[in-house]
C-alpha cells in the first residue's frame, strides 16, 4: 500500500501556471453583459410609455 503523504511532482508546477493563467471568472464580461441588460429593459421601458 503507497503511503499518504502527498509529495509535489514535476508536471504540477507546470499545471498550477496553466490553471493560474486560464481559470479566472469572467467578471467584466458579466458586468458588461448586466450592463446591457439594465439599459435595454430601460430602453424597452420608456419606448412602452411614450
Amino acid at each position: 500500500m503507497k503511503p499518504m503523504i502527498w509529495h509535489p511532482e514535476d508536471k504540477d508546477a507546470k499545471v498550477n501556471q496553466y490553471l493560474d493563467q486560464m481559470n479566472h471568472a469572467p467578471y467584466q464580461a458579466l458586468i458588461l453583459l448586466g450592463l446591457a441588460t439594465c439599459c435595454m429593459l430601460t430602453f424597452i421601458i420608456l419606448v412602452g410609455i411614450f
